[in-house]
């Protein structure tokens, strides 16, 4: 069937995308970073856990040389155990400690040795949770964090997982309770289809839906029938296909989220070498065929079903720089959920995002609203490749910024050969020829502009989770903005909110430190802290109210309200 057909080619192209970012993620130059004064969370504290008997553990901790840990944060539960075992814990001798953040306190120095006593015998392969928190006598309090260890029965040593681990296991464990109600589940496919519909309107996606709504004004109401739900199928078979790719990479332990695809210059810089023969075509300055210049064009233009099909899977492609209300909630919900619980969160989405588009191609009252064809169309045509240029600039930019100076210069030389090539192609005889040699040194061009020596930001520092636990550990409130360059609506809320004199004079009054965390390029470690708030897209802003208290955190859509609201309740 052809609905088959376009299905394994959307999965091929997906797939091919993935396998670009990951190669360029994984031999993306390591960017040096300023050496910090304290250590790592996990290098100032180790800790092993050893199972004594069929109901007693026993947890041992190595403290590093001037650091310790607090007595009463401790706190340990008992996951994924049938039995429903609590735990009791009996305390090695402390020190007592006048602390700046909890006044008097009883800490542990070089070890703590610490004894859990279960009501029931251990389950196999339940999930020990230990809460922890410690200082560095320097003046670094680390946040409160969490280790997992899953017991392998018995007398021996429990085996350290990740928190995506003990997420995955407990989930899968936890699923049937939390789909007896539904409630939860509900409400969250509900989100997922409001930020879908949303999502149409992001400038990004919303001249791709045009060009096709342009088709609904001379077209009979079966045949639009038809266009909508091969659009639909589009866009509900690719959010289906990055949803198997997000489960299965997590699964294997990649740290990406929505966008990932993005991190990656080669498909920033191919999504750009698109965009410009689109809007090339769009203005009327060149003429793409049916031949294989114009595979890519021709793919998402004319009037049948493949077109319909395959503009609903390039609108997912553009839409991924965006993050709608209420999308970031549901998005990380589903990746914390059973693989089929996160493929209906994920299809909610695309059937959000595809509905519109539905409900015009069977309303004709809306369909009615769309002028008679005429010299209009021809305008509207060539007004709607303004955006996309825009659009062209924007992604090299990010290309650029993301590797070099030179990488963007080298970008424009391929921009300038397409189009040459394009122009060429619809001659014969030796412009013919000038389109071939055009077109293959075009990407002779992007393949050399993307292979040159990355230079030009290795100075940045990367995302440090200890300077991060320093600067939030002090007195001063701590606004972090995770962004990227490739991130329309971080940028957006830069530039209306946050950057506002208004904003930072707020900012300055009160001492608040603005903390910029940038997933321009691949970073597992910007994932992982994502991941701890369930959420694996951007913009994401929290906001430390200091000494340590527990963070507030902010719609993905600020207003400066917003914003002076949070800085008024600290």
């Amino acid at each position: 069937m052809p609905a088959t057909r376009y299905a394994i080619a959307t999965l091929l192209l997906l797939a091919f995308s993935f396998l670009t970012t990951s190669a360029i993620a994984q031999s993306s130059l390591i960017m040096p970073s300023n050496q910090d004064d304290f250590l790592p969370v996990e290098e100032a504290y180790r800790v092993e856990v050893v199972s004594e008997s069929a109901s007693q553990l026993k947890v041992l901790w190595q403290i590093a040389p001037d650091y310790y840990l607090y007595q009463h944060q401790f706190a340990f539960s008992l996951d994924n155990d049938p039995n429903n075992s609590g735990v009791s814990a009996r305390y090695s001798q402390a020190l007592a400690k006048t602390d700046e953040y909890f006044g008097d306190v009883e800490v542990y120095y070089d070890f703590a040795d610490i004894t859990l006593t279960a009501s029931t015998p251990l389950a196999r392969n339940a999930i020990l949770t230990i809460t922890s928190q410690g200082c560095a006598d320097a003046g670094l309090c680390y946040p409160p964090r969490k280790d997992y260890f899953q017991l392998t029965g018995g007398s021996g040593e429990a085996r350290p997982i990740s928190a995506k681990d003990a997420s995955t296991l407990l989930s899968t464990r936890e699923a049937p309770a939390q789909n007896a109600s539904g409630s939860g589940l509900i409400l969250m496919l509900a989100f997922a289809f409001a930020g879908g519909i949303i999502l149409n309107l992001m400038p990004c996606v919303f001249p791709i839906l045009s060009l096709k709504i342009l088709s609904f004004a001379s077209s009979d109401p079966t045949s639009n029938h038809r266009h909508g739900w091969f659009y639909s199928l589009g866009v509900i078979v690719s959010f289906a296909s990055i949803a198997a790719l997000l489960i299965s990479l997590k699964s294997a332990g990649e740290a990406i989220g929505w966008g990932f695809q993005l991190q990656s210059p080669v498909f920033v810089s191919l999504l750009a070498l698109l965009f410009l023969a689109m809007a090339l075509s769009l203005a009327g300055l060149t003429e793409i065929g049916t031949t294989w210049m114009g595979v890519g064009s021709s793919l998402t233009s004319g009037d049948h079903n493949r077109s319909s099909f395959f503009t609903g899977v390039l609108a997912v492609v553009v839409a991924s720089p965006c993050t709608a209300p209420f999308m970031g909630t549901a998005l990380g919900f589903a990746l914390t959920q059973p693989t089929v619980l996160a493929l209906c969160v994920f299809i909610a989405l695309g059937a959000g995002m595809a509905s519109p588009m539905l409900a015009l191609s069977y309303s004709q009252w809306l369909r009615n609203r769309i002028p008679k064809p005429g010299a209009w169309m021809v305008t509207l045509r060539q007004a709607l490749s303004l955006p996309l240029f825009l659009t062209v600039i924007w992604l090299l930019w990010v290309a650029g910024r993301q590797t070099s100076i030179d990488t963007f210069a080298g970008l424009l030389v391929a921009c300038v050969l397409l189009g040459m090539g394009l122009w060429w192609s619809n001659s014969s005889g030796a412009k013919r020829l000038s389109a071939l040699i055009a077109l293959l040194l075009c990407a002779v061009t992007t393949y050399a502009s993307l292979t040159l020596e990355r230079t030009e930001r290795t100075a940045a520092p990367t995302f440090s989770r200890s300077h991060l636990a320093e600067t939030v550990g002090g007195t001063n409130p701590v606004f972090v903005d995770v962004t990227a360059d490739w991130c329309i609506t971080c940028i957006a809320n830069e530039k209306a909110v946050l950057e506002t004199a208004s904003i930072q004079q707020a900012f300055q009054q009160q001492g608040v430190i603005y903390y910029v965390i940038d997933w321009t390029n691949y970073d597992p470690a910007v994932a992982d802290f994502l991941e701890e708030f369930q959420r694996n897209g951007i913009p994401f802003y929290l906001v430390y109210p200091g000494n340590n208290r527990p963070p507030l955190v902010l719609p993905q859509i600020l207003t400066k309200q917003i914003v002076l609201d949070a800085l008024e309740a600290l």
